[in-house]
């Protein structure tokens, strides 16, 4: 029996090696880390269906891994000389007729051991392999035979499947299972315990092929010629004919071109070509990618239609995070693309790639908004995943901007209209630490006209590829299930009835409840990086330069600060300390180094210093209330502790609202008192009796520390100071809204001239905007009959107290332009 056994494994381990002269694996958590496997218990791995091309490769890959039990047994009776087995073995072949798969007796071996054995357990760890991961969607039928979809292959297939898909072979190893715990309840029924752990694993398989295939898809000419069958396109094209007089057939054939503009194209074969292409990209640009938090989107994955929300900051976010996603083994979204880059060569590639094209704006072409609607409720009811930027654009300051709620509004109807498959949104921040379209940004800010994409400019654009743009990080969020959110805003949901035309009153505050936690997680996966950190503290001194020992260790003591008191489990922190990160950010030509005998000095200069207000803003959420509380000592060297509390929670909605920070108003109080106590902890604030709290003495390390980490956030407070500034100027009712924001917009003009300031988004009319909007929704001010601002005296209080933060010199050139002491 040895002998055989010997002889058996020899001929394995030829027709392995033979196998793998061809084969080449992509491998998804193959560690012992990763799967959390215990050194105490069995491990076995299982695939679902008996295939010897299958059971080589895990073989490989647990040997390659290093993986326990790739050299042992199933600790069963008279078991096989390895830790493999298969759930499910085929009946039938070349010449026979194919009937239903039955366990595998190792399979039914194993189930009997564990009820033999009840002190035992083994651990189960799924694995799931696919040669090629092709949705099943093909013109040739030759390549619906060769791709690994849903169906079973047989023996001759899998042959030709492998022939040609062999090279891009994907295996994922899963967390295990523990035998002991499923089989439990049925130690007297060995019939009952099979069933169960046999559901329990089809199941699983089943869901890990749904997120890496994807669900099954028809073709596209199918899916364009079924949106116009659907009742509300049918409708409106019956409108639109009797509102233009004009023949159904032409609104129809209308119709038939905008769903055709839109609709995708997705090809798994331009998506793996792509797959080579960008991978040489990264390498040439990019120092590294660094993905984090990957799990919350594997377990999204398997049950949900995942809606991808990430940030939006370049046109690479598009190809990165359908990279990143395929790379570990996930089906890359369908993306809403802006019309404009429907260009010629780039459109079709990017549709082919999953990109379905949308209008800026279509409120006034109802035939095109119903149209739309439909393809994107196709898209969510099927299981599609899909992928949307809340913000419209990108980012040209490096701030989350307001999200618009066009998509969110279109996703809660669709999910309204047909709930069986649940949304879960995905937030993903994708930072970088040189963006590409940072000099364009610059031009931009500085009033220059956003350029039209072509491709001529994409064709500019590729001579930057023999740059340096350092490394990327994908953090995923914490995810947002869509049927929570609805429970919160409205519980009775489920009971009302709905059709593509109803929008329910509460829509509203669902879209913007959603919209608030959407960008709150986005910011909340933040990855802090060498850059954004010492741009941060250089934008902190006075003249934008810095001792480098001095910038080294007050570089380390803010990273010491955000770990003191971490903003959420999803934020990274760079690695090493601000030594390296000086030298990394002077290796990528953003800060100048000026020697000097008595120590060199670092700073920014000329477009470097405002670039970095861009990467400031990456993460100036994340020191903004401690930034807070230190910028109310800028004239004050001590108050009570409940004073600070009063006046720092009295900032916060806006603070919140402007940098979506995560903590509801509610919650304010508690986490300004424990970055009271994080501040003392770290020597920036003192404790005197009387519960007040002071600075440090002037002139001390501690002080300086303060000062710097104030000017964070300083300049933020120092615009809300204008608009009350100017707001009580003029006195009640003698002001609109919108003149309000424009005379506050060019008095921050002039403050910035004047006092030399770096941040363009000081002067950035959408934010004075919001401000106002949110002074109006917490009854700060409200409008009259007339549309001019009213106010009480609780504003004159709050504008008296904002004095703390302003210096002499700019209290002085705000009272110049409202001739008001402040």
């Amino acid at each position: 029996m040895r002998l055989y056994q010997g002889i058996r494994s020899l001929i394995l381990t030829f027709f392995r090696k033979i196998l793998f002269l061809w084969v080449r694996t992509d491998v998804s958590g193959n560690s012992a880390d990763a799967l959390g496997l215990s050194s105490e218990r069995p491990v076995c791995y299982v695939l679902q269906y008996s295939s010897l091309s299958s059971r080589l490769v895990l073989e490989q890959e647990v040997i390659r891994a290093q993986l326990p039990g790739a050299t042992t047994s199933l600790p069963v009776k008279n078991g096989p000389s390895h830790s493999f087995f298969f759930l499910y073995q085929r009946i039938g072949g070349l010449f026979r007729k194919r009937q239903p798969p039955v366990p595998t007796a190792e399979f039914q071996a194993l189930v009997r051991y564990g009820l033999e054995n009840p002190e035992q357990d083994v651990q189960i760890v799924p694995v799931s392999l696919f040669w090629g991961r092709s949705p099943d969607k093909e013109k040739s039928l030759v390549k619906l035979l060769l791709s690994d979809t849903w169906s079973v292959a047989g023996r001759l297939q899998k042959f030709l499947i492998i022939l040609v898909h062999g090279r891009n072979t994907y295996v994922q190893f899963n967390k295990p299972l523990s035998l002991k715990q499923v089989i439990d309840e049925y130690r007297h029924s060995e019939e009952r315990a099979n069933r169960k752990l046999a559901r329990i694993l089809r199941t699983h398989f089943r869901k890990v092929r749904q997120a890496v295939l994807g669900p099954d898809l028809s073709h596209r000419r199918t899916l364009v010629q079924g949106l116009l069958r659907t009742q509300s396109v049918k409708d409106a094209i019956n409108t639109a004919a009797a509102k233009e007089d004009i023949a159904p057939e032409k609104v129809r054939a209308r119709a038939y071109k905008y769903a055709d503009e839109i609709a995708a194209n997705m090809s798994i074969v331009t998506i793996r070509v792509l797959e080579v292409v960008l991978a040489w990209l990264w390498n040439r640009i990019y120092k590294g990618i660094t993905v984090n938090n990957i799990r919350v989107v594997k377990e999204s994955a398997q049950n949900n239609a995942v809606v991808y929300v990430p940030c939006h900051r370049s046109h690479i976010d598009y190809l990165l995070l359908s990279y990143v996603l395929y790379k570990n083994g996930l089906m890359p979204p369908h993306i809403a693309a802006g019309i404009n880059l429907n260009m010629p060569i780039v459109g079709p590639i990017l549709r082919r790639c999953g990109a379905f094209f949308m209008r800026r704006s279509f409120r006034d072409n109802p035939l095109y908004a119903t149209v739309f609607n439909e393809y994107l409720h196709v898209m969510f009811s099927r299981g599609y995943s899909v992928e949307y930027f809340v913000e419209g654009g990108r980012s040209r300051t490096g701030r989350m901007l307001q999200p618009r709620p066009g998509m969110l509004s279109m996703t809660v109807r669709s999910f309204l209209r047909d709930h069986h498959k649940p949304i879960v949104f995905v937030p993903v921040y994708i930072g970088y630490e040189k963006v590409m379209e940072g000099r364009s940004y610059l031009g931009e800010l500085r009033g220059k006209k956003k350029q039209k994409e072509s491709v001529f400019g994409l064709a500019k654009t590729a001579r930057k590829l023999s740059n340096s743009f350092g490394r990327v990080a994908v953090n995923f969020g914490e995810a947002i299930h869509l049927s929570e959110v609805l429970d919160d805003v409205h519980g009775s949901w489920r009971d009302e009835a709905y059709d593509s035309e109803y929008r329910p009153a509460w829509l509203n505050n669902a879209v913007s409840e959603l919209s608030l936690r959407v960008a709150s997680n986005i910011n909340a996966a933040v990855a802090v990086n060498p850059v954004g950190m010492i741009a941060t503290v250089l934008l902190g001194a006075e003249r934008l330069a810095m001792d480098e020992g001095q910038l080294i260790r007050l570089a380390d003591q803010y990273a010491d600060l955000l770990k003191a008191y971490p903003y959420a489990e999803t934020v990274t922190l760079p690695e090493g300390t601000g030594k390296d990160w000086v030298a990394y950010c002077e290796s990528m030509g953003l800060i100048s180094r000026q020697p000097q005998k008595l120590g060199d000095i670092i700073g920014l200069e000329g477009s470097n210093a405002i670039l970095a207000t861009y990467y400031r803003n990456n993460i100036q959420h994340l020191f903004a209330l401690p930034s807070l509380v230190a910028s109310l000592f800028e004239n004050k060297s001590s108050l009570a502790r409940d004073k600070i509390v009063y006046l720092a929670s009295v900032a916060y909605p806006y603070l919140q609202s402007e940098l979506f920070l995560k903590y509801p108003p509610g919650e304010a109080e508690a986490v300004i008192n424990q970055w009271i106590d994080v501040l003392v902890d770290q020597g920036l604030l003192v404790t005197l009796d009387n519960e007040r709290i002071a600075h440090p003495e002037e002139g001390t390390e501690a002080m300086l520390r303060l000062k710097v980490l104030s000017r964070f956030i300083i300049q933020t407070v120092e615009r809300y100071h204008i608009v009350l500034g100017i707001l009580r100027k003029y006195g009640p009712a003698k002001i609109t809204a919108m003149e309000l924001e424009e005379q506050s917009t060019l008095l921050a003009e002039r403050m910035s001239i004047l006092f030399g300031l770096n941040a363009p988004e000081f002067f950035d009319k959408s934010l004075f905007r919001n401000f106002i909007a949110n002074m109006q929704k917490n009854g700060v001010i409200t409008t009259d009959d007339n549309g001019l601002l009213c106010y009480g005296e609780g504003l004159d209080e709050v504008a008296d107290d904002a004095r703390l933060v302003l210096s002499v010199e700019k209290r002085q050139a705000i009272q110049q332009v409202t001739m008001l002491g402040v």
